[in-house]
């Protein structure tokens, strides 16, 4: 029986080694191959010509974000399933928006896992029954709850640039790790501040940790 070969992109050992005993013990799936970063993947993931891939948002070096975004032109017909920590109500329609086919929280049976891989693998979208109510009644409305996460008003790019900083990075390292001027993340810490309301930079250092310990703002 041919297997379904399917690519982890997550930077926790512990984390990524469980997924693989999961997924290697269904008689139809395989872990082909696993990655820590955006780099590695996108390296390894033409190599290892996977049928599906699970991304976790929090990489040490960017945002599984960018990674979903250059996989879906590199790789037109690789779902994506993202399993993250992270509410979905914060994190799941950018995902969808930047091309994953599912969004499942690891608070999650191991069997919706597994239920949801094999729902994308099937060229379906995988989203929890609440979300998909959710999604539905913005389309019909038009309209953004009013009790929206202040990290929705961020684009991608600042939600990367404030994910870094709840890591610890500097702003000079920040830049080194995206490749961008440290007057560019100067400026993307700027429209963080202003749109989130934040008075200074250490008040949004300490949310930036909260939000990366907790999955979400305090």
């Amino acid at each position: 029986m041919l297997k379904h070969k399917v690519f982890i992109v997550d930077d926790h050992p512990v984390m990524c080694e469980g997924l693989s005993q999961l997924i290697n013990n269904e008689t139809d799936l395989t872990v082909c191959g696993d990655a820590p970063d955006i780099s590695n993947a996108l390296q390894s993931i033409p190599e290892c010509r996977p049928d599906a891939a699970i991304v976790d948002i929090s990489l040490r070096k960017g945002s599984g974000i960018r990674l979903i975004e250059e996989l879906s032109i590199s790789n037109r017909n690789l779902p994506v399933l993202v399993l993250s920590m992270h509410e979905e109500s914060i994190y799941a329609e950018r995902c969808l928006k930047a091309g994953a086919k599912g969004y499942i929280m690891k608070q999650q049976s191991p069997g919706e896992v597994i239920s949801a891989l094999r729902k994308i693998l099937d060229g379906e979208i995988y989203v929890s029954e609440n979300l998909r109510s959710t999604l539905f009644n913005k389309l019909i409305t038009k309209r953004f709850k009013a009790d929206t996460s202040p990290v929705d008003r961020l684009s991608n790019r600042e939600l990367e640039v404030f994910q870094l900083i709840g890591q610890g990075l500097q702003t000079r390292q920040v830049a080194g790790e995206l490749n961008l001027s440290v007057k560019t993340i100067e400026t993307y810490i700027e429209h963080i501040k202003q749109k989130m309301n934040f008075k200074s930079l250490h008040e949004l250092i300490i949310h930036a940790i909260r939000w990366l310990t907790a999955g979400k703002i305090l």
